[in-house]
């Protein structure tokens, strides 16, 4: 499915209306605005590229959205009319929670970059699965689950098991987020002991709702760019021990390389765009290495054109998420990246 940029004004003449509000207020309108509008925006043209299976799903493309961008699912329709092939919304958590005090989001112009510590700030499950249920969309929806920032750590599980109860009839698949660096120990998660008891608990509550609802919805999880290579073996021995359906690599990053004395990078929360690049590929190509085709690899981080989407392809990963790209770059960057990514695997 491609984005068709003849048939709305150029993203470029709305950009510095966008970018003269500060950035929290700029994507609330635009969220605001693909919902309202949704029904105004062109469908997308079928593609006459094949889909891709995955985690049993058949994707019409390679390039999703990845969550962040709709935490509360207001604007599914809207989105999927910009020609993703699949869209993850969230992160959402059991109980609406605030999230962190605003000033939370920068932009950071000059490296195509934003620094985020938004602290998982949404309207909780049951308003998610309300909008979930009003939207019209049928293709393939992702929902990114986390936990309550007043959960105590030694008690996340039950907060991800609570979000699966309620979600699982709603999502294509449930991503399980454990490497938001904004919310307090959120990230003690991904060490070994820790992620294999995490893993455990919730494959046996997959289990338990595929038999409940006759329908099996695969799991994956989302990891940090912030990990050495003992980490990330070990993390790819807990995917395949628990056999989780995939992996998305990698949520925002820590470091501030690529992006040193710019106005802004000294605030604290996590880097996306284009910085995160090559961290977040370098992750991505060693846990394919590590799972050696067993478990399928997502790739996201600093795509922001149809190149770099296509070398996280190179890299091993199956299929491909953009977000910050769309800050700067607009709907057409998922055309690009449908486009780069439909050559890089065309047949030869």
């Amino acid at each position: 499915m491609r984005y068709n940029p003849r048939m709305l004004p150029p993203y470029a003449l709305a950009r510095p209306l966008l970018f003269g509000l500060d950035a929290e207020t700029a994507h609330e309108l635009t969220i605001a605005a693909l919902h309202r509008f949704s029904c105004l925006l062109p469908a997308p043209r079928a593609s006459d590229d094949p889909p891709v299976t995955v985690m049993g799903l058949a994707f019409p493309n390679r390039v999703g959205l990845a969550a962040g961008l709709d935490k509360n699912g207001v604007a599914i329709d809207g989105l999927a009319k910009l020609g993703f092939g699949f869209v993850e919304i969230g992160t959402v958590t059991p109980r609406p929670q605030p999230g962190n005090p605003r000033p939370r989001l920068f932009r950071l112009p000059e490296r195509q970059a934003l620094i985020n510590r938004m602290g998982f700030n949404n309207h909780g499950v049951d308003a998610l699965l309300a909008n979930v249920g009003r939207a019209k969309y049928r293709g393939i929806l992702g929902i990114n689950i986390g936990k309550n920032a007043d959960t105590p750590i030694e008690r996340a599980a039950d907060d991800y098991l609570l979000c699966m109860e309620k979600l699982y009839p709603a999502a294509s698949y449930i991503t399980v987020n454990i490497s938001s660096p904004n919310t307090k120990n959120l990230r003690q998660l991904q060490g070994a002991g820790e992620l294999d008891a995490l893993l455990k608990t919730l494959k046996a509550k997959q289990a338990a709702l595929a038999d409940r609802h006759g329908r099996y919805v695969p799991l994956a999880l989302k990891i940090a760019p912030d990990l050495d290579q003992a980490q990330i073996l070990e993390i790819a021995d807990a995917l395949r021990r628990q056999r989780m359906d995939a992996v998305i690599a990698t949520n925002t990053t820590l470091s501030r390389k690529g992006v040193e004395g710019l106005p802004g990078a000294a605030e604290a929360g996590g880097l996306s765009g284009a910085p995160l690049f090559e961290a977040a590929t370098a992750v991505t190509a060693a846990l394919v290495q590590a799972l050696a085709g067993e478990i399928p690899v997502i790739a996201a981080g600093g795509i922001t054109d149809g190149k770099r989407a296509a070398a996280k392809l190179a890299a091993g990963a199956v299929l491909v998420q953009i977000y910050s790209g769309l800050i700067y770059r607009g709907p057409a960057l998922v055309a690009e990246c449908v486009r780069e990514c439909a050559r890089m695997t065309a047949p030869r």
